[in-house]
């Protein structure tokens, strides 16, 4: 398991980002050397755990529960054979661009080493978003990447470290439960039955996630007491 591309955005105007600014840097490109990463600060108010990637939306993007983002080249493989287009290391606004890792098969709290430092832990997929559709370029883009199911990993920083590509990933710890990054996106996208079922990842499922699980048990409490 090797990490192919480490990639970075840099700000820049576009017509559609929802940010405020009208900024985004969804457009990642890989960069040489090494990349410090570290945990960001909490959401609404740390940005990307990667030194020099901006994230121009504080709103929905970044925070220490979403500091990495990372896609298996496999999965853009078949997207580009699906599109008919070549896809780039970074094409999705991908930090990570990893080969020989089930990404959307990794379970939420599963912890990977990069590197000889840099301990990553899974917490969520990725949601598609209108910015993520203009930066591809493709019609009716967000219904397609949610039915394909392949929505690539959110992590958050263990402990801090360099990484490079061509560094090794090693899976340090893969939880005992079955909530897997795919299992939480079709809970969250298109099979809300599915949200008591990610609350067996405990602490280390994305928060809001957890929190949405919750409002749905007790929602579903209330309509059976009624």
């Amino acid at each position: 398991m090797e990490l192919l591309s480490v990639n970075v955005g840099r700000r820049k105007a576009a017509e559609y980002t929802g940010a405020p600014s009208g900024h985004t840097g969804i457009d990642k490109r890989p960069v040489p050397g090494p990349v410090r990463v570290a945990a960001p600060g909490a959401k609404g108010v740390g940005g990307s755990g990667l030194a020099g990637d901006e994230i121009c939306d504080l709103r929905h993007h970044g925070g220490n529960d979403q500091a990495v983002y990372a896609y298996a080249r496999e999965d853009l493989d078949a997207w580009e054979r699906t599109l008919g287009r070549d896809l780039p290391d970074g094409s999705f606004g991908e930090n990570l661009t990893t080969s020989g890792v089930d990404v959307n098969g990794a379970k939420i709290g599963e912890r990977w080493r990069i590197g000889a430092e840099l301990v990553l832990e899974v917490t969520s997929g990725r949601i598609p978003c209108r910015t993520f559709q203009g930066h591809l370029g493709e019609k009716g883009w967000v219904k397609r990447f949610t039915e394909a199911d392949a929505p690539g990993a959110y992590l958050r920083v263990i402990e801090p470290g360099e990484i490079r590509a061509g560094d090794r990933i090693e899976i340090l710890h893969r939880p005992a439960h079955e909530v897997t990054v795919g299992l939480q996106y079709r809970a969250v996208t298109t099979d809300k039955s599915l949200l008591p079922r990610l609350l067996a990842a405990g602490d280390a499922l994305h928060p809001g996630t957890a929190e949405r699980a919750r409002r749905y048990l007790a929602q579903q409490a209330a309509a059976a007491s009624s």
